[in-house]
């Protein structure tokens, strides 16, 4: 049936700040099914409390609700507006759970709001564990045994009857929060206490373990007629037992012989049309015994998930775009597939490339943390590559994940303790993947692997295939290797730096070879249907081809004036989705001044690597040697590089030496404010104050240096983002400690060593500059004491508590550094304010973390101006700004310190929040405002 003529407008529910378990995949299905149903004429309104979101920019909704979400925001909202529907699937858990208690309060029902895009009974059945059981059962589909319990004793009971191993599942949670396996009955009964509690009502599924099985997942959509298509399989190189969300995932699903694949489908059907007739994406997870080939089914999510945004990404097919007119009423034959532009969407997408994802985490921002993976989700971000196989494309996630690592292996990082290896194979953390790589070189049989990590022998055999091939390789030097080895070796998705160090020669040197022998990239399309229709989505990815006879470039290069730019890469704590908000108005604003955009990133749950944001999306690790392929094919007028954090910002060195244009603040700007003697000579000369320092290389120098500025100080390493390794010491031996770690960690690095101001007030400030001259978009003021990151502190929007004059010196000195540095585009200062002095701590010139909470505050696209400043299109005079001010917003960090239960919630320079919120107050009185300015001093630690 065509569109439903009673739905004129809908309200979105967003997913709230980024947590560990639910991240910016929804912000990307959020603003893709915003600009859905605008698409087809109606208004969309949108409730989310995260600032740091595309999906909350005007650019998406009719009308953006920066608030709670609660209840009583949600009636706030429906007095205002008259809504026809509501759509809570875009939203994870958040949004589902805030749709199913306005339902159960009657207020959907006395609104007069239809909810679209899911079946309330449909999650009932699927999030309730028992009703799941049962229904499973009814249908014919194999479950795990096991049934729920509401109480200790009854869980008792429960534990008894099936034995150990076993798994706890607490119901109504999210990335597996409370869930574990218990493998001996001492250990049953503080697991059971403690998924009991982590369950909103108190219940707990208690099974059988099936850890060590397979784990695949489907990916459906469904219409309102029931046509029925499966976008993707996707496979878990990581057996049962971790979540899928810390599990490497591979698309198509690799292992699944197709006489399995068909039963899996029909299950698929079976129990997505058992479950409730709605209209929309469902994701299932199937578990199948290695030995039998039983399948059970795991669990189902009516609703676009964490997977779905990677389905997308992994085939073309914009899920959340199809669901969003699904929801209004149209079927799937009725809609295009809008990769193709040609084709209908009702088709099951097929591909002729690999996908591989791999988690990225942050365990060491969590000092003490249980690092072992299991069934809650510890991972904070993820990288996504596209190859030609298996290999190539988990190489290049790999080189994506910014671990200093140049891919899996041959970068002389290998860990060569047998026992070591052996107990992180049986036992798995974060470097589990590099560990199997490590077995193999070490000599460990194949089976020995294979017992400890249950992994399908397929996935084993590929890397040790990877293995042999080094050995193979370094048999030659340079002089002799065959060009054809060195081609096996890219096709595997080899680095240049990779072949180097097995050859012992430079980086340059294997480039140099490979264009004598024309071993060069090739880019192919991504076009959901394996090249049998032609694309019009210009979504890409590099490989090498195998022989002259195929297409080589299916990316076309234009003869307009391009620009490319860098993306951020995976998420991590300290760079998270604010950047990639940047990105994208980046990319918009220069599609507006008239650039073809180009747009490099790595990051499968962004926004910014939707193929309808920039004209060209090269879905590509951030990494110099496929970004210098992509220049050297597209030959832009210059590439920008302050957009994508300091992943972006690492290239600007190379790029300078490769004379290639930055495009905005000159990499003279960007190294200025990074290398500490030069921006302190600027201050000195500017006559700004700024705390005493140094810098050393050494620990020996450090104590030294330490004795002359005086204790506490503040020691960081340069060229890093959130904080990373800083640390408030105390005394001379914490000094040297900390200064031998952070060399261990980052070797040659200038390590800086402050004097740190006790009791200062912390404050910041944001300005966008032509070159010439410059704006001041906010000067925001830190609740909490200098010492605590900024990125982990409350913040207000215009500050409360700074004197006028301290106001005054704060913009004052902005003005004059981002004009004697020649800034053009963005600059974020940090300062600290004691005894009415203003003390300049850093300069940034590039996007922070605060630019998109400033846009929202104010309603004004400061990253759409500050872009077009470093084109050159505009100067900040042509700029008529219109900044809304009305009471104080405050910047909320959000944190996920309970995914690490024996963490203490300790604050200090070091980053460790996840996400934000935004609230806004009208005055200081406020009852918020107040408990956390009463707090302020409540978590500062060093």
């Amino acid at each position: 049936m065509p569109k439903n003529p009673n739905i004129n407008s809908v309200l979105i529910i967003g997913s709230g700040p980024i947590i560990i378990g639910q991240a910016c995949e929804f912000d990307y299905s959020g603003s893709q099914a915003a600009r859905s149903l605008r698409e087809e004429g109606i208004e969309v309104i949108l409730i989310n409390s995260n600032p740091a979101t595309i999906m909350t920019d005007p650019i998406n909704a009719d009308h953006v609700y920066l608030k709670p979400l609660e209840k009583k925001y949600i009636v706030e909202i429906l007095e205002k507006h008259k809504i026809d529907a509501v759509l809570p699937t875009m939203g994870g858990q958040t949004a589902l759970n805030l749709a199913i208690d306005c339902d159960k309060a009657g207020i959907w029902k006395k609104y007069g709001v239809q909810i679209i895009g899911v079946d309330i009974k449909a999650i009932e059945t699927t999030e309730d564990r028992e009703k799941f059981r049962l229904k499973m059962i009814e249908l014919g589909a194999g479950v795990c045994k096991g049934r729920t319990a509401k109480s200790f004793l009854e869980g008792k009971e429960i534990a008894q009857e099936i034995g150990f191993p076993l798994v706890i599942r607490p119901s109504f949670t999210l990335g597996g929060t409370g869930g574990g396996f218990v493998n001996e009955a001492k250990d049953f009964d503080k697991a059971l206490q403690h998924g009991l509690l982590a369950s909103p009502v108190h219940e707990v599924l208690i099974e059988q373990s099936v850890m060590g099985w397979k784990e695949y997942e489907l990916e459906l959509l469904r219409d309102g007629l029931g046509n029925l298509i499966i976008v993707c399989s996707i496979e878990n190189f990581d057996p049962m037992g971790i979540h899928t969300g810390d599990s490497v995932t591979v698309a198509p699903a690799m292992t699944l012989p197709d006489t399995l694949y068909q039963r899996m489908r029909d299950l698929a059907i079976l129990t997505m049309n058992g479950i409730g007739k709605f209209a929309g994406g469902c994701n299932i997870q199937f578990s199948v015994n290695p030995e039998t080939d039983e399948i059970i089914v795991i669990e189902i999510n009516p609703r676009v998930s964490r997977s779905s945004a990677l389905a997308s990404k992994a085939t073309g097919y914009p899920i959340a775009k199809i669901s969003a007119k699904m929801s209004i009423g149209y079927n799937l034959d009725e809609l295009i597939n809008p990769i193709t532009g040609s084709t209908s969407a009702f088709f099951e997408p097929t591909i002729d490339y690999v996908i591989v994802k791999v988690p990225r985490w942050n365990f060491d921002k969590f000092p003490g943390a249980d690092r072992s993976l299991g069934l809650q989700m510890k991972s904070v971000g993820e990288a996504m590559g596209i190859g030609r196989n298996f290999q190539e494309a988990l190489q290049k996630a790999c080189q994506s994940l910014e671990i200093r690592r140049n891919g899996l292996g041959a970068d002389g990082k290998e860990v060569t303790d047998v026992e070591v290896i052996k107990d992180s194979l049986a036992h798995p953390s974060w470097n589990r993947l590099f560990h199997i790589y490590d077995a193999f070189k070490l000599g460990l049989s194949f089976k020995t692997i294979q017992n400890l990590t249950k992994i399908d022998p397929w996935f084993l055999h590929q890397i040790e295939e990877l293995v042999e091939l080094e050995k193979e390789i370094q048999k030659y030097d340079l002089e002799d290797i065959p060009a054809s080895l060195v081609l096996t070796a890219k096709q595997k998705g080899y680095a240049d730096r990779q072949i180097a160090h097995l050859l012992g020669v430079k980086e340059s040197r294997i480039y140099k070879f490979r264009q004598e022998h024309n071993i060069k990239r090739v880019f192919k399309c991504v076009d959901t249907c394996a090249a049998e229709f032609e694309a019009q989505t210009p979504y890409y990815y590099s490989t090498f081809s195998v022989s002259q006879d195929e297409p080589e470039n299916e990316s076309v290069v234009s003869n307009r004036k391009k620009v490319v730019v860098l993306g951020s890469g995976p998420n991590r704590i300290g760079q998270g989705i604010e950047f990639d908000y940047s990105c994208v108005h980046g990319v918009l604003a220069a599609k507006e001044a008239g650039y073809e955009t180009v747009m490099i990133n790595c990051n499968p749950e962004t926004v910014s690597t939707d193929p309808d944001i920039a004209d060209k999306l090269y879905f590509e690790p951030v990494f110099w040697e496929h970004v210098h392929a992509i220049i050297q094919h597209e030959k832009p007028e210059g590439v920008i590089v302050q957009l994508g954090g300091q992943t972006a910002l690492k290239i600007a060195e190379k790029l300078e030496q490769y004379g290639i244009k930055i495009i905005g603040s000159s990499f003279d700007t960007l190294d200025l404010a990074e290398d500490r003697g030069r921006f302190s000579s600027l201050l000195r000369d500017l006559g700004i104050p700024y705390p005493k320092f140094d810098t050393v290389r050494t620990s020996d120098a450090a104590v030294e240096i330490g004795k002359n500025l005086g204790f506490p100080l503040l020691v960081r390493p340069s060229y890093v983002l959130g904080g990373q390794s800083m640390k408030i010491v105390l005394n001379e031996q914490e000094l040297e400690q900390h200064v031998v770690k952070i060399l261990n960690d980052i070797p040659d690095n200038n390590i800086l060593l402050d004097h740190y101001l006790e009791n200062a007030i912390e404050a910041e400030s944001d300005a966008i500059c032509d070159g010439e001259d410059a704006y001041i978009i906010g000067v925001m003021e830190h609740i909490e004491p200098a010492g605590i990151h900024s990125g982990d502190s409350h913040a207000t929007l215009p500050p409360f508590h700074l004197t006028e004059d301290e106001i005054r010196q704060i913009e004052e000195i902005t003005l004059k550094v981002a004009k004697a540095m020649k800034v053009k585009g963005l600059i974020n200062m940090q300062f600290a304010v004691k005894n009415g002095v203003v003390y300049v701590i850093e300069a940034n010139p590039r996007a922070s973390r605060t630019v998109p909470f400033i846009c929202k505050a104010y309603q004004e696209p400061y990253v759409n101006y500050a872009t077009k400043f470093m084109l050159g299109d505009k100067k900040v005079s042509d700029i008529q700004f219109n900044p809304v001010k009305k009471g104080w917003a405050i910047k909320i960090p959000v944190f996920s310190f309970n995914k690490f239960p024996n963490v203490n919630k300790e604050l200090g320079p070091e980053m460790k929040s996840t996400g934000e919120g935004i609230y806004f107050i009208d005055s200081l009185e406020d009852d918020f405002f107040q408990k956390v300015y009463g707090e302020r001093n409540l978590y500062l630690s060093r």
